[in-house]
């Protein structure tokens, strides 16, 4: 792990999760489902925590969604699922929890949008609701603000006083800057209701890269409460998880973050959980934590029998995730292998030796053979057809070998 000095924050308990403080920094997801539908909804809800999400967030919009939560902890728990779940609440929250308890009670977090609790003099009151409610059944809170949802008297007042100031900023500027006074007051005002600051969580997300991390800087430099990242609207495919990594990966080498979530737009008939792993990745390219081993393979060129090569680096990749789930239980460690699946002689030896175990495959016109290193060291020349399932039985014999004792 690389070390980055993370910024010390306030340690906050969600379920059986802690965030904040010193805790890994954890990985979030959000259904997209109806979560009036207790089945479709607990199925996402599993999909994701398989994958690595270590907290789901739920929307939680209307009576019926309401009704569903409780039914919702219940079949994960009947399905050995305990991953904690968060009510995402916009507009109707103050209301919702108060005529559901059974919601109010079995959810591990609210996040709230202070944009959005109330106009006028509504508001107050039923962000008062929120935090009195979260006192009553001892609840973290994830203040969210969200740049598309900023309170407008807010946005009002500070557009005025920069105004009227000897040397005004432009308007982008006064905007983040209402993103972090809407944070911090409201935080202030929960903490003044009685909810601790080891229950507040913040986030400010923007969907421009530079505007997030600029935002993320001041808040981290005033306060201390455990931060949520996240570019909001990030987009779909390569530009929204490029966008993220972009932004995040600035923030996180900084030492900003103590959770986060890639906010991606599912492709038609993709999985919810791509979100998940790019976030994963995020973390493990910076060093941060260990998911799942990484596979280091070369880009190809004209030296490499390409087809082969290909074949054998994705068939390795799908090989070691779809192992994690067992590995993880019984071989602690084995997240922080590096495998080596590499196409010719110019770098194959070299990398495959720097790898815990690594195949460098013959290239174009190399001598038909795949030499298998180990800690450094050749012991074995693969050939023939069958090299790829070879391959992963010497992977296997591996991480047996090498992570078994450590249980």
């Amino acid at each position: 792990m690389h070390p980055i000095q993370r910024h010390r924050t306030q340690s906050v308990r969600v379920g059986e999760v802690t965030l904040g403080g010193d805790a890994p920094i954890r990985v979030q997801s959000m259904t997209n489902t109806d979560t009036a539908d207790i089945r479709v909804t607990a199925d996402q809800v599993l999909e994701l925590a398989r994958a690595g999400s270590e907290l789901v967030r739920l929307t939680v919009n209307n009576d019926a969604a309401a009704r569903a939560v409780p039914g919702i902890r219940d079949e994960l728990a009947r399905r050995g699922c305990e991953v904690p779940l968060i009510g995402d609440f916009h507009f109707n929250g103050h209301r919702l929890l108060t005529d559901h308890p059974a919601c109010a009670e079995v959810l591990a977090k609210y996040r709230i949008n202070p944009g959005n609790v109330g106009r006028g003099a509504k508001k107050d009151v039923q962000f008062a609701t929120l935090i009195e409610l979260a006192c009553r059944y001892e609840k973290p809170v994830r203040i969210g603000v969200n740049w598309g949802s900023l309170d407008p008297e807010l946005v009002v007042r500070l557009m005025d006083a920069n105004a009227r100031g000897s040397a005004p900023r432009d308007t982008e500027a006064v905007v983040r800057e209402a993103m972090v006074t809407s944070a911090l007051e409201s935080a202030a005002r929960a903490e003044a209701l009685g909810l601790g600051s080891e229950r507040i969580v913040l986030s400010c997300k923007m969907s421009g890269v530079w505007d997030l991390i600029a935002v993320y800087r001041d808040l981290a430099r005033r306060c201390r409460y455990a931060l949520h990242l996240g570019l909001t609207e990030a987009g779909m495919g390569s530009k929204g998880i490029v966008a993220s990594a972009a932004a995040l990966a600035v923030l996180l080498a900084e030492g900003i973050g103590d959770t986060l979530r890639i906010s991606l737009t599912p492709e038609p008939g993709g999985s919810r959980t791509q979100e998940v792993r790019v976030a994963q990745e995020i973390l493990q390219s910076l060093g941060l934590r260990a998911f799942s081993p990484s596979v280091t393979a070369c880009p190809g060129c004209g030296r490499t029998t390409s087809t082969l090569f290909q074949e054998l680096a994705q068939d390795i990749e799908t090989y070691l995730r779809d192992q994690m789930p067992r590995w993880r239980g019984q071989f602690p460690g084995v997240e922080s292998m590096v495998v080596a699946v590499m196409g010719c002689v110019v770098n194959g030896p070299g990398e495959s030796k720097q790898a815990n175990i690594g195949i460098s495959l013959p290239g174009t016109g190399e001598r038909p053979a795949a030499p298998v290193y180990m800690d450094g060291e050749k012991v074995t020349t693969l050939k023939g057809e069958g090299i790829a399932e070879a391959f992963k039985r010497l992977v296997e014999d591996y991480v047996q070998r090498r992570y078994g004792g450590q249980a």
